[in-house]
């Protein structure tokens, strides 16, 4: 392609809008273009990159024996109602964008597509026969995300590929979920990325095993944990560990303090001259399920511990039972705004105890005897009806972290005071449902060999693949005949790459401060030759026969025949990051080319007539 003839607009500054280098570099190199809040142009250099990434995901797939397939964008929302997703992604993760049609049919642009291709094996696999069954697609998807950002990183439009298989049996899921870990890092590796493999949480997708694919960049969203001797490896939102041991308690004696100004862990270890691991720190969080109601939930944890929101959403999603509900619609921590609908009267924030009491709650019934041992339900009755309104009771929830804690410090449920000397079932009631919601942290002890320490790193999620089970089939009836003739539900799995996310990725993991630098295998050209002067005719002619016969090999090379500076010329090969770039300048008169490396910088002068045979071996070795 000559550059004379193309789409190509460049930036000299950064773009308002960019908040992280790839962002801002591919709308400077004219890679993207922003049409609208978190939805952008494909602009030709970028969908060639973005053919390649697709070409390498699809070259994996199908090495797997996975079939190729193309699903509907727009999906009926009688399905999502028959997974029971609906309310969830329209609701709590509130990321489908629905409407109604003009039948008054509602419809929703597809996220994902588990519904549908569920509906497609419950229609036409009829047999075990049939099965294993492996179907995928490289589709545009659609997500309302709050607050789209980093480009394509989360935007609301973006290219994924997402596969989809049937089983009659866990080994037989097993079996593919390997073959996609190693499919996986195939594409990453082909893709000439540093990554690595996490473990991960389910999350809306639903699912017993899964595992995040993380191209480690700063500008990572994602925090990893990891050990240095390669056995463990997962994501923030999933990981485990051991924490430090607490320190012994000072105070022997049960007492209640005068601690003014002392409303955070930090203020009260100085207040009191006490390490943080001999706190117990009481956190509210409200939650509201799928039947309506709100359920505020208390959760101590050690003064040095972090709860970790999404393990906690695990838990109460486990509970969900108990409250006439399928799910959990938001968990948020009450704001003052939420807490004046419900609050009876002002809560002594950052002072509160385990056995915070009930009648903090508008309109709370009288508050019951406590149960065998000092422990309270922690699951208490419904209002009438169990429909709708506020749990009149606290959901009391304890992290292990500190439950053996003793002669602890915690709060007095009185501003300014706390009580120091504390212990469970003496002067406050362990809860009854001990939960482990804390967050892991880098340092922590790894729980397979207590001698490694967790390491951190950043990371971009590009992949993630599940074990769903039989989550959707049961939902949705989705059944086969087995030999014995029975009606069985599908064992499914589930395989996400994000191809539009992970072509920035790529960016955000290899740049520097001239621009872009690709991978060989997916950057939108191998070379560009640059002639500095287009009125030498020489240079023009050289230039020429190069592009025409690198071209003809399968070199894909552009030519820069803009009647431009070659110092611009030289700014733009830099920006847009093309591997390799010639230059028919000075070195003509000894019949040399120069060619400089974009990853190096290094610069070869090369004979004309080697330069197509130097280039082929260079980009086979990149690509290998």
């Amino acid at each position: 392609m000559r550059l004379s003839q193309m789409l190509f607009v460049t930036l000299r500054e950064d773009p308002a809008e960019a908040e992280i280098p790839s962002h801002k570099l591919l709308l400077r190199a004219g890679y993207i273009r922003r049409i609208g809040s978190g939805i952008y142009a494909y602009l030709p250099l970028m969908w060639r990159v973005l053919k390649k990434v697709s070409q390498i995901v699809r070259e994996e797939m199908d090495a797997t024996g996975a079939q190729e397939c193309l699903l509907p964008q727009l999906q009926p929302a009688d399905l999502w109602r028959e997974s029971g997703r609906w309310d969830t992604y329209t609701q709590a993760e509130g990321i489908m964008f629905s409407l109604t049609d003009r039948r008054d049919t509602e419809l929703g642009l597809g996220p994902t597509h588990e519904e549908v291709i569920t509906t497609i094996a419950k229609d036409m696999v009829r047999s075990y026969r049939q099965l294993p069954l492996h179907l995928y697609q490289i589709q545009t998807k659609f997500r309302d995300e709050i607050r789209p950002r980093f480009g394509l990183m989360r935007g609301r439009e973006f290219i994924m590929k997402d596969g989809y298989s049937f089983h009659t049996s866990e080994e037989s899921l097993k079996k593919t979920y390997q073959d996609m870990d190693r499919a996986y890092s195939n594409m990453l590796r082909r893709s000439g990325l540093e990554f690595r493999a996490v473990d991960a949480d389910s999350g809306a997708i639903g699912g017993s095993g899964s595992q995040e694919f993380m191209v480690l960049a700063e500008a990572g969203e994602d925090e990893v944990l990891y050990t240095e001797d390669g056995q463990y490896a997962a994501n923030v939102e999933k990981a485990v560990s051991i924490p430090a041991d607490a320190e012994l308690s000072p105070f022997s004696k049960v007492e209640k303090r005068e601690t003014p100004g002392t409303d955070t862990i930090d203020k009260l270890g100085k207040f009191l001259k006490c390490s943080p691991t001999q706190v117990v720190k009481n956190v509210l969080y409200q939650a509201v399920y799928d039947s309506g109601i709100t359920v505020l939930v208390l959760v101590s944890i050690r003064g040095d511990q972090d709860v970790n929101q999404v393990k906690l959403l695990n838990e109460l999603t486990k509970l969900a039972g108990n409250y006439q509900a399928k799910t959990v619609l938001f968990l948020t921590v009450p704001d003052a705004e939420a807490q004046g609908k419900w609050a009876a009267k002002s809560l002594p924030l950052g002072y509160m105890a385990p056995d915070l009491a009930d009648d903090y709650i508008a309109g709370n019934p009288p508050q019951p005897p406590l149960g065998k041992g000092g422990q309270q339900d922690s699951n208490p009755p419904l209002g009438k009806g169990g429909q709708g309104g506020v749990s009149p009771k606290f959901l009391r929830l304890v992290d292990r972290t500190a439950v053996d804690l003793t002669n602890f410090v915690t709060g007095s449920n009185e501003s300014g005071y706390h009580v120091v000397g504390a212990n469970w079932n003496k002067e406050f009631p362990l809860p009854a449902t001990v939960v482990g919601v804390r967050t892991a942290k880098k340092g922590d002890r790894a729980v397979h060999n207590p001698e490694q320490t967790l390491q951190s790193a950043r990371g971009i999620e590009v992949g993630h693949i599940f074990q769903l089970g039989t989550k959707y089939s049961e939902a949705m009836g989705a059944t086969y005949t087995n030999e014995q003739g029975e009606e069985m539900p599908f064992i499914m799995g589930c395989y996400g790459v994000g191809v539009s996310r992970l072509a920035q990725s790529a960016v955000e993991q290899s740049y520097d401060k001239d621009g872009i630098i690709w991978p060989v295998a997916i950057a939108p050209y191998h070379a560009i030759i640059s002639i500095p002067n287009i009125s030498d005719a020489q240079q023009v002619e050289v230039a020429e026969k190069l592009y025409a016969e690198l071209n003809q090999s399968g070199i894909e090379t552009l030519l820069d025949d803009r009647d431009e500076r070659a110092g611009v010329k030289f700014k733009d090969a830099d920006l847009i990051g093309i591997p390799y770039r010639i230059v028919t300048g000075r070195s003509l008169k000894s019949g040399k080319v120069e060619i400089v490396e974009r990853a190096t910088k290094q610069s070869h002068e090369i004979l004309i007539e080697e330069v197509q045979a130097t280039l082929k071996q260079w980009i086979e070795t990149a690509i290998k």
